[in-house]
């Protein structure tokens, strides 16, 4: 006699651009850790990811989205430091929301799967 298998559906979001991927989660987490820290070079070292290479993907970000989704902000009493604009607390949000559908659809489809 053979036990019943259980199988899982496992998806991995990303949102392309013309230029190719745009945001997947991993930006998703850095958006997240810059909103957290208030700083790329503590988001990074959040992630332990190299300052440069976090810059570097907020610029692209910058560059290919809209409207920017991270901004400097000038120094004053507690020094400068960055944060998200408006679109980036939106692109983080949009991304979780899509997320989620997707992986609430597939779960309904592991219910029916069988080999």
């Amino acid at each position: 006699m053979t036990t019943a298998k259980k199988y899982d559906i496992k998806v991995r979001l990303w949102i392309e651009e013309t230029e190719g991927p745009f945001l997947g989660i991993g930006k998703v987490w850095l958006l997240e850790n810059i909103q957290k820290t208030g700083s790329i070079t503590n988001a990074a070292k959040e992630m332990k990811m190299a300052y440069r290479q976090a810059w570097q993907l907020v610029e692209e970000m910058n560059q290919r989205a809209e409207s920017p989704l991270v901004e400097k902000v000038l120094g004053g009493k507690g020094g400068g430091g960055t944060k998200l604009t408006e679109a980036g607390e939106k692109a983080i949000q949009t991304f979780h929301e899509i997320e989620k559908r997707i992986k609430d659809f597939a779960q309904k489809e592991t219910q029916n799967l069988k080999f």
